[in-house]
């Protein structure tokens, strides 16, 4: 009997529609349409759940639905549900549009009545794997359905009691009451034993699971939207825990941690899927522990798969007595480290930039860029027997910080201002809050397929798990390794890389991040864009690293210079002398003393300089601007002081005649918003040898673009001051996250200033790239400050900018973003 509406099977189903389907439930859609060995099912799409959701039950008619699904599922596999000969049992799992790792609920060897349990002793004549699937049913559906806390810790021993040739009726009998009776004293509730209600049951719970408190924690932290619903995909169960050669396991096409090219994952023999991801067992690589022609048969579907997919997968199997099927597959979680070289090396193997380019974000290459230890440092703690124990390395990074062992006190920690590393013997989505709130993350126990594994890599958080000599008592708040003993509050460190624990802290510094690999993919993606990113530098050594990290070009600032050399208190007082000239001689000495190394280290590169601004939001106490402007408040317009503007090109054209005359300067002048002051600029750059022009950091001065480009050689418009001042913020609060972040969550605003352009701006930008394009000879670009989004990246490039200036920092991810936006990633 054919059905349509909320359900579809994995034969039918369209696996491009992940919106409905869910990530997991495409997943084995297209597996199964490429005649991979799937066990077969359906998915009850995400409109289900909404609605399941908003009316607080299940939609009319879905319980039919799904039972004639039930039906056909019987008869694809030739067994029967609730009964024999061949019992057919269920998974019921959650698939959320976007993958949310170990955030959902999932339910599995759903099915299991007494008659089903006699009928599957007698087809694999072992009592004994019965009694562990009752026992293991019983306490996952207590768990996700009931609420349970800990249902059926007790009934271990029972299931291990078991004869394999007993008599399955009576063990059945045995488990599931001892469940019931834990159960009973936990919550009251009971488990049905009609398979029917049980599967009701699950898919229920698994939609109500869509607004778990990890759930919105998790969506909130990632900016996955609180809408979509989760799809649930119900499946015909194979059992890698039926014999020694079974076996379930998770595997990647490319180390997730590295990128190094090749499979990689585990296999935990003897086990179902639940018990390699709870990371309670520690399982074995799986290209030792599986079986030849079953990893071979592995290996190469993983290619296949990788290559339709273009990407790097994460794909979960399991084998029943020595056959092969695949469980899931989607786009694998990655450390930023290996999302470069990932991306890298798809791009040299031919995959389309477009595509190698969306599979590293701006935030990864930022936290490629992250602080890490001395080297030197390390290799003296080793020595002195500060290495605590060394784990699995699961997301590469060095940290230190407090050590803290459990989630809330984590948390309330953080949110103190205070790191943390959070040690725990496992973790669980119960500990996603502390997990977000730490610095670092270390388990006693799990592989590095472990929820703690898998979800710090989605964090981007150092993480190391497996530490198996680490023990961690909750109670007495200490963590014991060998003959050592930790308190809570004790300072320790940790290397996500290497797996190692550390007593105490460790001096940090930036690494090297313009790796190989970096470097190419950046490479790639500014050929891709065509843009000119300039990199803010202060002193002579920031040069070379922003010539490394890909910049075409340097800005600075003349205050700023001055600050970071010593000399601001003696411009401040020259500008609080006496006299018409306030002092200015002696700011072109200082100008031309400090800028002359600078510009010897920029060669033959164009060197933007942005001049004295004493009205300056972001330095008003380092200027003493109340005291500069009352005592001159000429000062406090662009051009009130005709002789500090020339007292500064004196001393730039000294430093470029000083450091050999190679580089390409320019004086540019903030606040300008008037034709008449870049005319009266214009005058006084003549005969310096040095261009100018103006930065426009008002509305007014973005509306006359076109006229003050007339006047100038370049043309600056930094974008978070025109922003703010359309907002009626102070400049700095957009680089600040409060008050902003609450603001927004109240729906005070429509746009998020710091993210965003705001359509208003664009309009004062579109005036701007106007300019750049009626005013060839004048060099229009924008000013970016703080961390720069995709999104704000992709605008501006949309409208027609090709040239930018960032921090530092902001350099190689601005590239990228830059690149992605061409390409319409």
């Amino acid at each position: 009997m054919a059905t349509s509406g909320s359900t579809s099977t994995f034969t039918d189903a369209d696996p491009a529609d992940v919106d409905r389907l869910g990530g997991k439930g495409a997943g084995l859609a297209r597996m199964t349409q490429q005649g991979l060995r799937v066990p077969p099912g359906y998915v009850i799409g995400t409109d289900a759940c909404r609605s399941y959701l908003a009316e607080g039950s299940v939609p009319a008619g879905l319980a039919d639905e799904v039972l004639v699904r039930l039906g056909e599922l019987e008869a694809a596999t030739g067994k029967a549900f609730g009964g024999g000969p061949v019992p057919l049992l269920l998974s019921v799992r959650s698939g959320a549009p976007v993958s949310m790792p170990g955030m959902m609920d999932t339910v599995l060897n759903l099915g299991l009545d007494r008659a089903a349990a006699v009928a599957l002793a007698g087809a694999t004549g072992d009592a004994r794997f019965v009694a562990d699937l009752v026992a293991r049913f019983h306490a996952m559906y207590a768990e996700t359905v009931l609420g349970a806390l800990d249902p059926g810790a007790g009934v271990a021993g029972l299931v291990e009691a078991v004869d394999p040739a007993g008599d399955a009726g009576a063990a059945y009998d045995r488990i599931w009451s001892a469940c019931e009776r834990e159960l009973a004293d936990d919550t009251g509730d009971s488990v049905p034993d009609d398979p029917r209600a049980q599967l009701m049951g699950a898919i229920e719970a698994v939609f109500r699971s869509w607004n778990t408190r990890r759930a919105r924690t998790y969506r909130d932290h990632h900016g996955i939207p609180h809408d979509l619903g989760t799809a649930v995909v119900v499946q015909a169960m194979v059992f890698g825990n039926l014999s020694a050669d079974s076996g379930s396991g998770v595997v990647f096409t490319r180390n997730p941690v590295t990128g190094e090219p090749g499979l990689f994952g585990e296999y935990l023999a003897h086990s179902q899927g639940e018990d390699v991801v709870a990371g309670t067992r520690t399982p074995d690589p799986v290209t030792e522990a599986l079986a030849p022609a079953v990893l071979e048969e592995l290996r190469g579907t993983c290619l296949d798969l990788e290559r339709t997919h273009g990407d790097v997968l994460d794909v979960e199997f399991t084998v029943e007595r020595s056959v092969l099927y695949f469980l899931q597959v989607r786009s694998a979680k990655r450390t930023a480290e290996a999302a470069v070289r990932i991306a890298a090396d798809l791009a040299s193997e031919g995959l389309p930039l477009a595509q190698a380019l969306g599979h590293v974000t701006p935030a990864q290459i930022r936290q490629v860029q992250r602080p890490g230890f001395d080297d030197a440092e390390v290799e003296r703690a080793r020595e002195g027997e500060r290495l605590l124990t060394t784990g699995i390395g699961a997301c590469p990074g060095q940290v230190s910080g407090e050590l803290v062992l459990d989630s809330d006190r984590a948390k309330q920690a953080a949110d103190a201002g205070r790191r943390v590393v959070l040690a725990r013997p496992v973790t669980s989505p119960a500990d996603l809050h502390g997990m977000i709130a730490a610095q670092g993350i270390v388990t006693a126990t799990g592989g590095s397929t472990s929820h703690a594994a898998v979800v710090a890599r989605a964090l981007g958080t150092t993480c190391v798990v497996g530490a198996s000599e680490m023990r961690v008592d909750e109670s007495a708040r200490t963590v014991t390794v060998g003959g050592r003993t930790l308190r809570e509050g004790d300072e320790v460190s940790l290397d996500g890389a290497s797996g190692e624990l550390f007593a105490g802290g460790f001096t940090t510094s930036t690494p090297v991040a313009a790796t190989a690999a970096l470097g190419a993919l950046l490479g790639l993606a500014a050929g891709a864009s065509g843009c000119e990113v300039l990199s803010r530098v202060t002193l002579p050594a920031d040069v070379a690293a922003a010539v490394q990290a890909g910049a075409s070009g340097l800005v600075t600032a003349v205050d700023d210079v001055l600050a970071a050399t010593g000399h601001l208190d003696g411009l401040v007082q020259s500008l609080l002398g006496d006299g018409a000239t306030g002092g200015v001689d002696r700011i072109a000495d200082l100008v031309a003393q400090e800028f002359t190394p600078l510009l010897r280290a920029a060669g033959d590169g164009e060197v933007g300089v942005r001049a004295i601004d004493l009205v300056a939001d972001e330095a008003r106490e380092l200027l003493q601007q109340t005291a500069v402007t009352t005592r001159h408040p000429e000062l406090s317009v662009p051009l009130g002081r005709p002789a500090l503007i020339e007292a500064q090109l004196a001393g730039l054209a000294r430093a470029v005649e000083d450091s050999g005359g190679r580089a390409a300067v320019h004086l540019a002048v903030r606040h300008v918003s008037d034709p008449a002051e870049a005319r009266a600029l214009r005058v006084l750059g003549q005969g310096t040898g040095i261009g100018v022009g103006a930065y426009l950091t008002s509305p007014r001065g973005a509306l006359a673009a076109g006229a003050v480009a007339e006047a100038g050689d370049v043309l600056w418009l930094e974008v978070r001051a025109v922003q703010a001042a359309v907002f009626g913020l102070p400049a700095r609060q957009l680089l600040t996250a409060e008050p902003l972040d609450g603001y927004l969550a109240q729906g005070m605003l429509s746009c998020d200033p710091r993210t965003t352009i705001d359509p208003s701006v664009e309009v004062l930008l579109a005036g701007v790239a106007g300019a750049a394009s009626s005013v060839p000879r004048c060099r229009v670009g924008l000013r970016l400050s703080g961390e720069v989004s995709q999104e704000a990246a992709a605008q501006l490039h949309a409208m027609g900018f090709r040239r930018f200036a960032v921090d530092a920092a902001e350099t190689r991810p601005l590239v990228l973003a830059l690149g992605r936006a061409a390409l319409g990633v």
